[in-house]
């Protein structure tokens, strides 16, 4: 089951399946799809603040006693919405077990928020599950190729604190304040002129496949769309005292 509220500038979202660690199951994707075409759609939603219920788990990925209800093939992705691009920000608020699937999930978010007991791993490479919710193409990009080779070949499980070492994490919090921080970090993104803020996300995660010079032209292009609102910033901000 998915919850879906909003809070404030955030559009919360969880994943409600303590009892089986938050895995998704076919249903849960179709349920994850809805609940990101809800946000995409909400002009008052600045950010989507993806979490677990409860603190043992965020998500362990698909459900391997349910896989045959999951599509392969579904153009939003396996677990919902990981083929996807969202259009404003996205954070993960991860508490416990953040494997496999669930951690594609969690790469699928620009920031991840995660408590002191949180654990990550590509814990699908025992049982011959291959990854195809974007691991092999977005932990290389936040981690580097090395290390996410390491955790791809192996599949080892890392706790927060070699995670935030790595760069997989944005920051560790106490247990329980998980969901807390990542909603004041939605605020504190959605205080910004959010037009700008969206259009900057984008030429950076659109420019990362181009060269240096396809990638300045497509922040040309993109900021040359925000100049009204950069005129009217530096109006306010020359008028400071």
């Amino acid at each position: 089951m998915i919850q879906y509220e909003r809070r404030e500038s955030a559009a919360l979202i969880t994943i409600d399946r303590p009892e089986r660690h938050n895995a998704v199951d076919g249903d849960t994707a179709r349920q994850l799809l809805e609940a990101f075409n809800r946000f995409s759609t909400d002009d008052d939603a600045a950010v989507l603040v993806l979490t677990g219920a409860g603190e043992k788990a965020f998500c362990a990925g698909a459900d391997l006693k349910a896989i045959e209800t999951l599509d392969p093939d579904a153009p939003g992705g396996p677990l919902g919405f990981t083929r996807l691009f969202s259009p404003k920000p996205t954070i993960a608020a991860i508490s416990g077990h953040c494997l496999a699937g669930g951690l594609e999930l969690a790469l699928w978010c620009d920031l991840r928020v995660a408590t002191t007991n949180a654990s990550f791993g590509c814990a699908e490479r025992r049982w011959g599950v291959p990854l195809i919710d974007g691991g092999t193409q977005r932990l290389p990009r936040v981690i580097g190729t090395g290390r996410a080779l390491d955790l791809i070949l192996t599949g080892r499980t890392i706790q927060a604190p070699e995670a935030k070492s790595m760069g997989l994490i944005t920051e560790i919090v106490g247990p329980g304040a998980h969901v807390i921080r990542a909603l004041q970090l939605a605020e504190e993104i959605a205080a910004h002129p959010r037009a700008t803020t969206n259009s900057d996300r984008r030429a950076l995660l659109e420019g990362e496949t181009l060269t240096i010079d396809e990638g300045l032209a497509l922040e040309a292009r993109l900021g040359r769309a925000q100049l009204t609102t950069a005129q009217e910033g530096a109006r306010q901000f020359a008028q400071r005292k």
